[in-house]
């Protein structure tokens, strides 16, 4: 008989476990379910975490990148410029898009790799800025601003992580230095530097750019008063003066008499803005606004137009001009002396400076002054070009600086000012400020300031039509346009010396004198003697044949049609002027 082993009792459940149970499992419940359901839970939790933690990796990498190309791009949008056009609408200055390298640094995988292949695909990287660019802790620097497409197709190949590109803007000028002086440059950041570049973000542009409006659809082309073709015809007669002459610059401006609109300006040697290393260059400033100089005998206009509109002369009064005019150890001469006294019209048409200076003392040293400021010659004068500079007029104005003034020595002010001032005598009397902007007649009449008599204006402009039929500006008498105009030769100072073998010519004329639409102004700077200009070197032998080869090829641009077989200025000016009144 076998015994059995009785069965094991199982000890009782202690209560606080049953409660335990029961509140986790509950009653009649497949526990084998629950833990399945427990254990795919479980997956899902897992799942959810390393996914939180793998976007939040992605997030660590590519934020960075994310914030960059946002700030990138808004400074692309802010750096965005407005067509500059001509007033015929040829563009002059425009925004392409180009590459530019960036990196970022903390996706950099191997720092030395990534440097050697750049600088080997860009030898112009210098290594060692390379490499601190590259080893500092920003999420973004740039490694080269405005690539070509080429350079950026070789570095994408090279696939380096942390390595990309951003479209940015970049300012171009189509026309290159045809109009470097006026249009000015722009920085790496495409903000305006000079010209009427800088003018744009003086004016507003700036403003946009910070404010985030500054975008390519909403600007609209800035148009000048320039005229392309004009400058172009300009700066090539300058450029052939200036290596005829063998002259150290040369620089003209055409104006529009009626509305103070620049229709050309040269200053050459000019530079490329497109290479804006040249700009540095101190030779290459532009001398018709930046520099001041002593205009020489073409002062000589104002000077007549205040005794003419004083009342107190006219063109036949007499002044003594048979010697020297000494003040105390200073003697004033003639350059061909006539040794007899001449009248006003001869001061003008054979330039004496005797006659000039008689001509401004007989008016008084006050009056001269008072009359030159009116002329808007003794402040500086503001154009949209930031570039400018005030004159220098003498500390103490006494009788011996109105003397030389008189005939363009002892007051130095910018080319474009006389302009001005020689402006307001010929279109009737009217001082009009230049712009470079257009403009049109009504709007210059509007802000125009009538600063001599009508009549003294027709007189001025019989002077400077009878310069060009028997005086000193006869090389520039262009037929069929009617040409007037003041020859100007002034000597410049040497160690403290007026030297006689460097002078600085100018030449200032208009057409038609009759009814002058547009003045000219020639200058060259130390032009030197030929022997075709029997060595001599002053103003009728270069900057007036000069002037008149520039009139013989603008004169159909702009739309003066020629006339033949006019009366002379006595009978064409003089007598219309003498009928009108």
């Amino acid at each position: 008989m076998t015994d059995l082993a009785p069965n094991p009792v199982r000890p009782a459940e202690p209560w606080r476990q049953r409660l335990i149970r029961s509140l986790l499992y509950g009653r009649n419940v497949d526990r084998a379910a629950k833990a399945r359901a427990r254990v795919g839970f479980a997956i899902l939790a897992f799942v959810a975490i390393y996914a939180v933690i793998g976007g939040r990796l992605v997030m660590i990498a590519t934020g960075d990148n994310h914030a960059a190309r946002r700030t990138a791009s808004q400074d692309r949008i802010a750096t965005a410029r407005p067509d500059i056009v001509d007033r015929n609408g040829a563009v002059l200055a425009t925004d392409v898009k180009s590459p530019s390298l960036f990196g970022e640094p903390r996706r950099i995988i191997d720092q030395d790799e990534a440097i050697e292949l750049l600088t080997a695909t860009l030898p112009d990287l210098d290594t060692g800025e390379v490499r601190q660019r590259l080893a500092s802790k920003k999420g973004f620097v740039w490694l080269k601003r405005e690539i070509s497409p080429k350079q950026q197709h070789d570095i994408h190949r090279l696939g380096i992580p942390g390595i990309g590109f951003l479209r940015e803007n970049k300012r171009v000028y189509p026309t290159g230095a045809e109009v470097a002086h006026l249009i000015g440059l722009v920085n790496i950041d495409n903000q305006g530097i000079a010209g009427m570049e800088k003018w744009l973000d003086n004016n507003g542009l700036a403003d946009l750019h910070r404010a985030g409006f500054a975008t390519d659809r909403l600007q609209r082309p800035v148009e000048l008063s320039l005229d392309l073709r004009v400058q172009h015809a300009l700066r090539d007669e300058l450029l052939k003066a200036k290596e005829k002459y063998k002259a150290k610059a040369a620089s003209g401006l055409v104006s529009n008499v009626k509305t103070g609109e620049i229709v050309a300006m040269v200053s050459v040697p000019d530079f490329d803005p497109n290479n804006p290393k040249e700009a540095h260059d101190p030779d290459r400033i532009n001398r018709l606004t930046t520099g001041v100089y002593e205009m020489g005998s073409t002062f000589k206009a104002l000077t007549l137009a205040m005794a003419l509109d004083s009342g107190k002369a006219n063109l036949n009064t007499l002044f003594d001009a048979r010697g020297a005019l000494r003040y105390g150890k200073f003697a004033i001469n003639d350059t061909h002396p006539l040794g007899r006294a001449i009248t006003l019209s001869e001061v003008f048409t054979y330039s004496s400076n005797v006659g000039a200076a008689r001509v401004a003392l007989s008016q008084g040293v006050e009056a001269h002054k008072a009359f030159l400021r009116k002329m808007g010659q003794l402040d500086r004068l503001r154009t949209e070009l930031p570039e400018s500079t005030s004159p220098i007029v003498p500390r103490r104005w006494g009788e011996l600086n109105t003397i030389t003034i008189a005939f363009g020595h002892g007051l130095s002010v910018a080319p474009l000012q006389a302009v001005m001032g020689i402006n307001a005598v010929i279109n009737g009397g009217y001082l009009i400020p230049p712009t470079f902007l257009k403009r049109s007649e009504e709007e210059a009449r509007a802000m125009a300031k009538k600063v001599v008599r009508t009549e003294t204006s027709d007189k001025m402009r019989h002077l400077m039509r009878l310069n060009a039929e028997i005086g000193t500006a006869k090389k520039a008498d262009v037929k069929g346009y009617y040409v007037g105009g003041k020859t100007g030769t002034s000597e410049k100072v040497v160690n403290g010396r007026y030297s006689k073998k460097q002078v600085l010519n100018s030449f200032t004329a208009i057409m038609p004198a009759d009814n002058p639409q547009y003045q000219i102004l020639i200058m060259l700077d130390e032009p030197k003697p030929l022997p075709e200009t029997h060595g001599f070197i002053t103003s009728g032998w270069n900057a007036v044949p000069t002037g008149g080869k520039v009139i013989a090829r603008i004169g159909p641009l702009l739309g003066v049609e020629p006339r033949f077989d006019l009366p002379p200025s006595e009978r064409l000016i003089l007598a219309a002027s003498k009928g009108s009144q």
